[in-house]
C-alpha cells in the first residue's frame, strides 16, 4: 500500500498543522479548557456536561492520533481522509453555531470566526481525497 505522490501535500499540512494543535492543547488550563469546550458545545450541546479539562485531553488525544495518521504513509489515504472531512465538518458545525463567528447571513466569516472558518480548505482537502478514493475504487 502506497500513497501517490499528489496525496502528499494535502496529507502533510493538514496532519502537521492538526499535531501541533493536538500538543499545544496537551497544556491547556482550565479556563481555555473550559473555553473549547463551550465553543465545542454551541454545535455539540451534549458537550456542556462533559468536564473540560477532560475533554481538553479528549481533544488533544484525538488531534495527535489524527494527525499522526494522516503523516503516516502506511494509513490507507480513505481512512486518513475519513478522519480529516469528520474532524473539518465538526469544525465547520462549530464555525456555523457560535454566535460571532459569522456575519448577518450566517455564512460568511466575522472577524472573529476568521481563524476556524480557515478550517474549511482542512474540509477540503479531505472530501478530495475522499471523492478521488472513492471513484478510483470503482473503476
Amino acid at each position: 500500500m502506497s500513497v501517490k505522490l499528489h496525496h502528499v501535500p494535502p496529507r502533510l499540512a493538514s496532519g502537521a498543522f492538526i499535531l501541533n494543535t493536538g500538543i499545544t492543547k496537551r497544556s491547556l488550563d482550565v479556563d481555555g479548557a473550559t473555553g473549547l469546550r463551550d465553543q465545542a458545545a454551541n454545535a455539540f450541546p451534549f458537550l456542556k456536561k462533559m468536564d473540560p479539562v477532560r475533554f481538553g485531553k479528549a481533544l488533544s488525544t484525538f488531534e495527535i492520533a489524527l494527525g499522526t495518521a494522516l503523516l503516516a504513509p502506511m494509513v490507507p489515504t480513505r481512512v486518513a481522509a475519513a478522519g480529516l472531512s469528520g474532524f473539518s465538518a465538526a469544525l465547520m458545525a462549530v464555525y456555523l453555531k457560535t454566535p460571532g463567528f459569522t456575519r448577518d447571513d450566517g455564512i460568511r466569516p466575522a472577524p472573529a470566526g476568521m481563524g476556524i472558518a480557515r478550517d474549511v480548505f482542512m474540509l477540503g482537502s479531505g472530501l478530495g481525497l475522499m471523492v478521488e478514493e472513492l471513484a478510483t475504487r470503482r473503476t
